[in-house]
């Protein structure tokens, strides 16, 4: 399970960079034509559309790394058998509420057939669209891969609080570099 969650973090980590890489030569692309008074017509509507995939691959990744906004101090106050239950609970609700954009970004999907980008008419609005259904499922399978992980925190010592280790790194980190130049 261990190499397949390493694989799929990979995966995402390749998609968002290579997103990451478009959405820079895009962006250049646009500065250096409307610098030189020739503006292209598509891209404001392209680089929208870029960050937008780039935020919703990004936060499967993210997903996938336990990376997302949570309270782990709170939760970490609980008794061991009300952290697991609130575990579980949350792990329902945020699985819920990606099947049901799952479905609803499938739904909106067949509604845009036909439709196009205003600046690219030969691209289908479809294209564009697809990644809140996509992603959705990747966020999904994010959290399934992470589960196993969550509830055995949960289960334990209970959650790292991944800013306050960030931030304790950061702090020892500039304390060894400042002790290394006084020597």
């Amino acid at each position: 399970m261990l190499a397949i969650r390493r694989s799929y973090d990979r995966i995402l980590e390749i998609i968002a960079a290579l997103l990451m890489a478009a959405l820079t030569v895009i962006i250049v692309l646009g500065f250096v034509f409307r610098a030189v008074g020739l503006s292209l017509v598509w891209y404001d509507e392209i680089a929208s559309i870029g960050l937008c995939w780039l935020t919703y691959y990004g936060s499967a990744l993210a997903a996938l790394r336990g990376a997302h906004i949570g309270f782990p101090g709170i939760v970490n106050a609980f008794p061991p058998g009300l952290r697991v239950a609130s575990t579980i609970f949350a792990e329902v609700i945020v699985l819920a509420f990606f099947i049901i954009l799952t479905v609803t970004g499938l739904e909106v999907l067949d509604i845009l057939q036909g439709s196009t980008l205003v600046s690219l008419p030969n691209v289908s609005l479809v294209v564009t669209q697809s990644v809140i259904p996509v992603t959705a499922v990747l966020i999904i399978i994010s959290e399934l891969l992470r589960f196993p992980e969550v509830l055995a925190a949960a289960r334990g010592a209970g959650f790292e609080d991944h800013e306050l280790k960030e931030a304790l790194e950061t702090v020892h980190e500039t304390g060894t570099a400042k002790e290394g130049a006084a020597r």
